[in-house]
Order: structure tokens, then sequence, then C-alpha cells
């Protein structure tokens, strides 16, 4: 049926030439001479455009706050990232490493340090900024640095808010509630000396307290000793004011640890100082019980950056940030198995815990009870040995363990933190949830039971 039989409306074509099809192909197109754009100087067609201006780059990679693997990816994966940035203030850097430092310098810890103390973190991290920024940041992560913390020790509590306000509540035989008497407190007290100074970070031990403040000093209240002796002789007085260490006023520090014969603190560039305990060399150097001089740890963490140390009774480990990776030192008293090395011998030096490598298992925060120890990895396992009394490792048994195990039991579950006491452990999961096994007596794991604790 054509158009005219079917009623439908003839469409009128206009201005169409009659011309075919090959002749409208041929037909001349205007052209224009390509044009090439350059971003700077003599470079080549191609070149990323933001090159003309790497402080956007800057801004943007800045700004978002990048896990420094994240720069590391850019790197491999685009040339740009990886090349010099020519820009201030190192025009050898590249983009990636620029905005690693960019990141650091925004840091608390960083911000104070001279530019030659920067150039030794950065050395001392591997010569690089973005392993520096790694370093900063486990070091945030697992000592909760400007965040609140609660810290339980063997019978006072401290509390530390986010803004650096400290409270203390329990036993104060030996003034280590800071309140200026030895009168108990049954509910948390506000410091009062304290006002006007920020803490971030607090130990608690037996009848001691240390503190330390945003500016890296260290206050001490309690016994006046850093270590007990090892027969039970007491320091000369007691303390029940924060008392500044005087010893310790030439090292920045952000973190301390009170074991049960001697005291550890962290500096800001990552070395660990000891007190006391030196006695034959159980920490790697001669000291006398009561000395009041710090003392460098020795042997193998001479020039390896420390993020966190946790001191148990008669041992101390070490959390490193190294170029391969995350990885745990341990030193001291081996009893249990708690150092992690598959025996039960002492350490006068730190060694490293080989087991970690084997289990394929990046370390992220280190915690130690009394005789047993506990570690979280980036991926969210937990990892448990020592002495397994009253079910404190997690294997459903009471078995020492002298190297690092996975508790099978979470492993359904990514863990963030971990907490150990004398001999329970508490799991902090990604979603809030607190999971808790050891001896529970007096109801010690919280769940309401008069059993010794189950996961």
């Amino acid at each position: 049926m054509d158009a005219t039989t079917s009623g439908t409306p003839t469409i009128q074509y206009h201005n169409i030439p009659d011309q075919s099809g090959t002749a409208i192909a041929a037909a001349s197109i205007p052209t224009f001479p390509r044009q090439v754009r350059h971003c700077f100087g003599d470079s080549s067609p191609g070149e990323f455009p933001l090159a003309a201006n790497p402080s956007i780059v800057l801004h943007v990679l800045t700004a978002c706050n990048l896990d420094p693997r994240d720069l590391a990816k850019l790197e491999a994966t685009c040339s740009f990232f990886r090349r010099p940035a020519n820009f201030t203030p190192d025009y050898e850097l590249s983009i990636s490493e620029l905005a690693a430092l960019d990141i650091c310098q925004k840091r608390a810890i960083f911000k104070p340090m001279t530019d030659e103390e920067c150039q030794n973190l950065k050395r001392k991290c591997g010569g690089s900024w973005k392993l520096a920024l790694r370093f900063l940041l486990a070091g945030e992560a697992c000592c909760r640095r400007e965040k609140s913390q609660a810290i339980a020790g063997p019978a006072h509590s401290i509390a530390v808010t986010s803004t650096g306000v400290v409270y203390s509540f329990g036993s104060n035989t030996s003034g280590q509630l800071g309140h200026g008497t030895m009168e108990e407190e049954w509910q948390p007290q506000q410091i009062r000396s304290l006002q006007g100074i920020r803490i971030i970070q607090a130990a608690a031990g037996a009848g001691r307290t240390m503190l330390v403040s945003d500016a890296g000093r260290v206050y001490a209240f309690g016994k006046d000793s850093f270590g007990e002796a090892e027969f039970g002789v007491q320091g000369t007085k007691l303390v029940a004011t924060p008392q500044l260490i005087e010893s310790l006023r030439d090292i920045f520090v952000v973190q301390t640890a009170i074991g049960n014969f001697f005291t550890a603190v962290l500096s800001r560039e990552g070395r660990v100082y000891t007190f006391s305990w030196g006695k034959d060399r159980k920490l790697g150097h001669q000291t006398e019980q009561n000395d009041v001089e710090p003392q460098p740890l020795l042997g193998a963490l001479e020039d390896v950056p420390i993020v966190q140390i946790a001191a148990g009774y008669c041992y101390l480990l070490c959390l490193a940030c190294q170029p391969s990776g995350m990885s745990v030192y341990s030193v001291g008293c081996g009893l249990g198995g708690k150092l992690g090395h598959g025996s039960r011998m002492d350490e006068k030096h730190p060694r490293l815990i080989e087991q970690f490598r084997l289990l394929n298992l990046q370390p992220m925060v280190v915690a130690t009870g009394a005789w047993h120890a506990a570690v979280v990895a980036r991926d969210g396992r937990v990892c448990t040995w020592g002495w397994g009394r009253y079910g404190c490792l997690g294997h459903g048994n009471e078995e020492c363990e002298s190297v690092p195990k996975v508790v099978e039991a979470l492993i359904k579950v990514k863990a963030v933190h971990v907490a150990t006491g004398d001999y329970t452990t508490f799991v902090l999961s990604e979603d809030g949830d607190v999971y808790s096994f050891g001896c529970g007596e007096s109801a010690s794991l919280g769940h309401n039971t008069a059993a010794e604790g189950q996961v």
C-alpha cells in the first residue's frame, strides 16, 4: 500500500540536493590544524594536565588523608606520582612523597620537631616520608594518642579524656591516685594539680602511676622508685602528687610502661629507654635497682623505630615499624614461654619474634599480662601466647604456648584492640563488641557467671 492510497500526507524534503552517497562523503569539510596542549616547558603530548600546578594534586591527596599504602599504590600505577615533582619544599620529592610529608606535618607529635629531627626520623624509618607517616599513624592507633583512655592497674585505675584531663580512683596506699593524700577514692576524681597540662597517655602499676603530656614530659607519683627491688624493698618515700621526672627532660616521651621490676619509656623518634632492673644486664645494660637515669635499650633495636611498648611481670614487648612491615621484639624473663621464641629461656637483648612471619601476620597492637601476651593483626586476627592458666589464651585449654598462636574461636571476628590482665584477656571488635576470656573470679570477665571464663 502506498502513501497516497493510505491517506497519509506526503512528506516534502527541501534543500537536499539530489546526489549520491559517494558525493556526500567526498564533500569538503573544513579542517583545522591539530593543537597539541603542553603543560609546561618542553613536555611531550599526553602529559598529565595537573602537572602544571602540583599544589592542586597535593591539596587533594593531603585533604583525603590517604593511607601510606594508598600513596605507594599511586606511585606503582602512574609515573606522574613517582617522578620528581619539582615543587617546594623539596624539588626532588615525588608528589606522593610530598603528600606524605604534608600529612606528617598535621600530626600532633610531628609538629614541634625541628628540621633535623624530622630528617632523622625519616632516615630511621627507611628514608621515605611514606614510611615515616606509617610510623606516626601506627603509634597513634595502638597507643590511642589524642583519644580518651581507661587504664586499669592492679588496685587503681586512671581515666584520660580526649582533652587531656586525668581522673583516678581506687586504692591509694602509696599516693598513686595523685590527689595529695593517701585516702582511697571509689569514684573518679580529677587530679587538680595537672590543670593546664594536657595528658595523652597513662600507665598504672603496683602502687605507681605515670603520665605523659603532649609536650613530651613525664609525671610520676606513688612509689618513688622506677621498679620494685626483687626482694620487696620499696622506695624511700611516697609521692602523692604528680612530679616531673627530671632525668627525662631531654627526651620527648610519647608512651610509658610499668613492669614489676622496671619502667620503660618510648621517645617520639621511636627509641626505648628503661629504668632499673639492669642487674646482670637483664635488659641489655648494667644498672642498679634504683637508678634514676634512663638507659637506651641496646641490641637489635638501637636503630629500629618502635611505635608501642608493653611491659609485663618481668618482660618487655616492643612493636617495631620497619620498611619490611610491622614486627614484635621481646626481652626479659622467658618463664612460661611469654617471650614467644619457642622456649622458656631469658633474653637479655631484644629478639625478633619470628612466628608472625610464619603466620603471614602483620602485628598492629601488642598487650602484656603478667604471664601472657596478645597481638592484634592488621587483618583482625588475634594471637596469644605464654602461660595459659584459667584459659587466658583463649585456646580452650590451660596449656602454655611458647610461640604466638591464632585464637581460632575469634577467627570470624575482626579485632581492632586487645587488653590483658594478670589472667584475663579482652578483645574489642570492629563492630564495637567486646570478648573476654580467662579467670572469671569476682565476675571480672563480665559474663554474670561464676565459671572461670569462656570466650
